[in-house]
């Protein structure tokens, strides 16, 4: 294996560290946040409660990888990606505020709904990425 391969793997692991946890933060927060159990539903078969958590993973995940491609310190990428978890909590909220049946739509297995949370969460996330570009 080349030198600098071996040089670049403590930064890696570093930033993949960060993220996975900056990830399993994110994750703990949205699923309290949500009147539903996620987990639960999906462990039942409940592919809309899928669709809606896999959009909001994906659109968190897109200013996180964003900022690993481009940030210098962990610091940064830890700052950042708290930002990008708040921006995606919001949307969520906006959501379910525009539709007040959210609670009773993706545990009832319904997927347009669940389907434009996720769009919405994909959309905000990538809006957010685009945003932290410096």
């Amino acid at each position: 294996m080349p030198t600098h391969l071996l040089q670049m793997l403590p930064a890696f692991l570093a930033y993949f560290a960060v993220a996975i946890v900056l990830l399993a933060l994110f994750l703990l927060v949205y699923l309290n946040v949500t009147p539903y159990a996620e987990l639960a539903l999906i462990r039942a078969g409940n592919i809309a409660a899928a669709t809606s958590l896999s959009g909001a993973l994906l659109g968190f995940a897109m200013p996180v990888a964003n900022v690993i491609a481009h940030s210098d310190t962990l610091i940064g990428l830890a700052v950042w990606g708290a930002v990008a978890g708040v921006i995606q909590i919001l949307a969520y909220l906006v959501i379910r505020f525009a539709m007040p049946q959210l609670t009773q739509d993706i545990p009832a297995g319904r997927m347009a709904p669940a389907i434009l949370l996720a769009v919405v969460s994909l959309t905000v996330g990538l809006i957010n990425a685009a945003c932290m570009t410096y």
